[in-house]
Order: C-alpha cells, then sequence, then structure tokens
C-alpha cells in the first residue's frame, strides 16, 4: 500500500503558506490605505467688495440698512418748516397811540440757523406774577394771513390794540407779563409788560390781534 501521508502533508503545508502570505499582504494594503495622507481642502474665501476669487465660496458684503432713527426725529421737527416757538424771540414794541388807543407791534424774530415760516395770528394773553390770566383771550381782527418767511435774523409782527382805559372806562388791571404763542404752536414765550394797565372787564375791554407780517411794525 503506497504511503499518501507525507503529499498530504506537503499540500496541506503550501497552502497554509499561501493563506499566510495572502492575509500579510491584505494587512499591508490596508495599512497603506489608512496611513495615505488626505487631499487638503481649499479654505472657503469670505469677499467684501469688488475682486472675489474665481471658483472661491464667496459671502456677499452684507449692507447695513440706512438708520430712520435720527432722520425721522430731525424730519418730523422740520417737515413743514413751520417756526418753533424755541427758535422765536418775542418782543412788545413800543406804544403807538392815536385816536383814544393804543397800539403795539408783537415782534416775533427768527434766532436760529435755519429760515422758517410763520402764518396766521400769535395767542396773546395778559397775565399776573403768578401766571393767571388777567381778561378774555383778545380777538382777532379781520385780515387776510399770509405766510411770511423769516430767514436767521429776520422778524414778524403783529399789531395788538385796545381802547385807552381812560376813555373807555373799562376795567382794568396791570399785567406782569404777556404770553404770545407763535402760530401753530403751544408754547409761550413770555414777555415782561412795562406799559402799564390794561382793559380786563366792560363793555370796552376788548383786545384786538392782527394776523403777522414782515417786519417789525409800523
Amino acid at each position: 500500500m503506497a504511503n499518501t501521508s507525507r503529499p498530504v502533508r506537503r499540500t496541506a503545508l503550501l497552502a497554509s503558506a499561501a493563506a499566510l502570505l495572502g492575509l500579510v499582504g491584505a494587512c499591508g494594503s490596508e495599512s497603506s490605505t489608512s496611513t495615505a495622507p488626505r487631499p487638503t481642502q481649499a479654505p472657503r474665501t469670505t469677499t467684501v467688495g469688488p475682486g472675489a476669487a474665481t471658483g472661491a465660496a464667496t459671502t456677499p458684503a452684507a449692507t447695513a440698512a440706512p438708520s430712520d432713527t435720527a432722520g425721522s426725529a430731525s424730519a418730523s421737527a422740520r417737515t413743514d418748516g413751520r417756526c418753533r416757538t424755541g427758535e422765536l424771540r418775542a418782543e412788545v414794541g413800543r406804544v403807538d397811540p392815536g385816536a383814544g388807543q393804543r397800539n403795539f407791534p408783537i415782534v416775533l424774530t427768527n434766532t436760529s440757523d435755519r429760515t422758517c415760516t410763520v402764518r396766521g395770528y400769535p395767542g396773546a394773553a395778559f397775565v399776573d406774577a403768578s401766571g393767571g390770566q388777567l381778561g378774555p383771550d383778545p380777538v382777532r381782527a379781520p385780515s387776510s394771513p399770509g405766510t411770511v418767511t423769516l430767514a436767521p435774523g429776520k422778524s414778524a409782527w403783529a399789531g395788538l390794540s385796545f381802547s385807552s382805559p381812560q376813555i373807555s372806562g373799562a376795567r382794568t388791571a396791570t399785567p406782569a407779563a404777556l404770553l404770545v404763542t407763535p402760530p401753530d404752536e403751544h408754547d409761550p414765550i413770555r414777555v415782561a409788560w412795562t406799559a402799564g394797565e390794561v382793559p380786563v372787564g366792560g363793555d370796552e375791554s376788548s383786545v384786538k390781534v392782527t394776523a403777522l407780517e414782515p417786519g417789525t411794525g409800523p
């Protein structure tokens, strides 16, 4: 009977060696793959303004939205061009007596650095030292109000008139001040009153005021 053990053993040894070589080769291949350097990714480019790199990822420049706060506050203060109380100085001019009347110019002067306008009748009220009003509000004299444009330093005037108390016999009082309110404004300007007594009651106690016109008086 032939001995077959040696060839079988040799064949098994050869097969084992081949399998071992295959395993080593596979491990070497995996190691080589895992340690190979990875390709470097191009950095992301953020470009503001012109000159963006061709082909690079870009982020458009941020555009700041205009701020409306300060602009709106300024526009609301000057939209209609009207003179504000804080931009004006008020004065009462010298009396101009005539035919039993006492006539005074109320002068408003633009003290701001911009040109503004006034139109219509100023408000006027005589007050005592504590601020209490003396007599009724003045009556508006018939006229055709026009817009008066006041450059810085320029003035407009309105006439304030009443019958002389010594002639009319009206009840009188001596004001401490005249409160002058520019047209379409709410805050008055206090002007010291130094022209003596004024009518505050009785049939002949009406005080009249005319519309504003350019200048400082007749």
